[in-house]
């Protein structure tokens, strides 16, 4: 929790703002649920991190990892998300954390149904609030491990608070102050069940970045399996083979970019590449100049490539 927090509890702050606001969302859901939503979830599994001064931000986290199979403390997590000077953590604090755990850090699109879905897939998700006002802004972090659509409600772990439960209302009109914000912690060879493609990919792309080539392998893959006509995650699978010298791999996953997509350029640089480092020079040379062919913003990294197994090629 942030600041102005520590001088009002959560439910004396939630009186404040109960009556202002509006859930267009709450409304929608509750008029018309989601046909493959369950009527309740409750993730009880979920283990709860008693929140510290200031730091609801180090428990939600810790909470999120656990329930994605890493196991962590708030404390080893305060040194990555805590920023004293703002008593509290920023929202990209938060991710970059995750990743250098080794997990997908997913940013949900700001809708409550899907918030939901996850809940009901197995998934429990990190929520950004402002238990304040406009002009009174108290921010907290919890997770929402739960809800009960008949009783229209949200149940979260929240500060000290093992099972909050609040109003779908209420949660709603706290949550909207942030945007709608929502994390999700996933494993990488799982796919949030909400998932969008290129929302997903910049993700596990975000992954690789952070130093994590296996785990933004498997994460790739398994996008590979939502949606085998992406191109981006092909890509990324072979990229990631490629960076851990797996070359039987990063042939595999070039060969399958270039078949579905075979207008590729990136794809055939790619495969070239790795056939000329396979000692296949001969038929790396076909991909190498197809991709010079077609020329587009890549064309002079290819025509290097091309360069290049050619060269080898007159040894």
């Amino acid at each position: 929790m942030f600041g102005l927090a520590a001088r009002l509890s959560a439910g004396a702050v939630l009186l404040l703002i109960g009556g202002c606001g509006g859930t267009l969302q709450t409304r929608a859901v509750l008029d018309a649920p989601p046909p493959q939503l369950a009527p309740r979830t409750e993730l009880g599994d979920t283990r709860f991190f008693p929140q510290e001064d200031y730091q609801c931000g180090p428990a939600a986290l810790a909470m999120a990892l656990g329930s994605a199979g890493v196991a962590s403390d708030p404390e080893v997590l305060k040194p990555e998300v805590y920023l004293p000077q703002r008593q509290g953590s920023l929202q990209v604090e938060m991710l970059a954390a995750a990743r250098r755990h080794g997990v997908v850090a997913y940013q949900l699109a700001p809708e409550l149904a899907d918030l939901l879905a996850e809940v009901a897939d197995g998934t429990p998700v990190i929520v950004l609030q402002n238990l304040g006002l406009s002009w009174y802004q108290v921010w907290h972090y919890a997770v929402v491990i739960g809800y009960d659509l008949e009783r229209r409600e949200v149940i979260l772990r929240s500060g000290r608070e093992q099972r909050q439960v609040l109003p779908m209302t209420t949660f709603e009109r706290t949550w909207a102050r942030s945007g709608y914000w929502a994390m999700l912690a996933v494993p990488p060879g799982k796919l949030p069940r909400t998932a969008d493609e290129l929302r997903f990919v910049a993700a596990v792309n975000a992954l690789e970045k952070s130093g994590r080539p296996e785990q933004a392998r498997s994460a790739y893959l398994a996008a590979v399996q939502r949606w085998p006509h992406s191109l981006a995650a092909r890509l990324g699978a072979g990229n990631t083979a490629y960076r851990m010298k797996d070359l039987t791999n990063a042939e595999a996953d070039f060969r399958g970019a270039v078949e579905a997509h075979p207008d590729s350029v990136a794809a055939l640089n790619n495969l070239a590449q790795t056939l000329s480092d396979l000692g296949r020079n001969q038929e790396a040379l076909g991909y190498a100049q197809r991709a010079v062919d077609l020329g587009g913003p890549l064309k002079e990294i290819a025509r290097a490539t091309l360069e290049q197994i050619s060269q080898k090629l007159k040894k």
